[in-house]
């Protein structure tokens, strides 16, 4: 992923952008290519606003300053447009580690980008959190982006995915449709075997102290 997003160049194969080789240099020529990620490690000025988050480099100016209304006001329909309960003004670093998260996936979908990187978004998520998650990712759906999800959440995958690929130490192992994947085959193909037993059962005698 991380040569996808120009941080680092690959020293073989090729990248292609809707069929068309692209070379990064670095981050900004992804983003301007229409990639964008959303990193397992947020990437936050704790004492920066949202609206100053999302738009760090961007925001609108007005006289040679920042335009901080029209900043806000871009900002709370990013959010409205998104479901985000958010206001626009909140000090990112007072924000929950999920309401974090929920900044960096705003700011992924500020650059209009064609293709969305989620790198485990859902680890700091609580299970409403999540669905409202999903929620914005079929959304997203619904209007043409593609969505690289990263994840080992079983559950997760078969709700959201519609095409699966399996790496296995830095190697492509096989990509199918989800409905393709029962549970065992992706487990079979992730460690590379067959996993008889999951979890052996122990029947060991309870004694008399502990």
């Amino acid at each position: 992923m991380k040569c996808l997003i120009g941080i680092y160049r690959p020293d073989k194969g090729a990248i292609r952008v809707k069929g068309e080789p692209v070379q990064f240099q670095d981050t900004m020529d992804a983003l301007r290519a229409g990639i964008s990620m959303i990193h397992q490690e947020l990437n936050l000025v704790p004492h920066m606003t949202v609206a100053e988050n999302i738009w760090l480099g961007r925001e609108p100016m007005k006289y040679g300053f920042v335009d901080h209304r029209q900043l806000a006001r871009q900002t709370q329909d990013l959010l409205d447009k998104l479901n985000i309960r958010l206001s626009a003004d909140r000090l990112v670093g007072e924000l929950s580690i999920a309401s974090q998260q929920m900044v960096e996936i705003a700011k992924a979908v500020s650059w209009n980008a064609d293709i969305v990187i989620m790198d485990e978004p859902t680890s700091a998520l609580t299970e409403s959190e999540v669905a409202h998650l999903f929620t914005i990712i079929r959304d997203l759906r619904q209007q043409g982006k593609a969505i690289i999800y990263i994840s080992h959440k079983m559950d997760e995958i078969f709700a959201i995915t519609d095409e699966i690929s399996v790496f296995r130490d830095g190697t492509w192992v096989g990509s199918k449709h989800t409905t393709e994947f029962t549970r065992q085959s992706l487990i079979t193909q992730m460690v590379g075997r067959e996993l008889t037993q999951l979890f052996p059962k122990f029947n060991n005698a309870i004694g008399e102290r502990c």
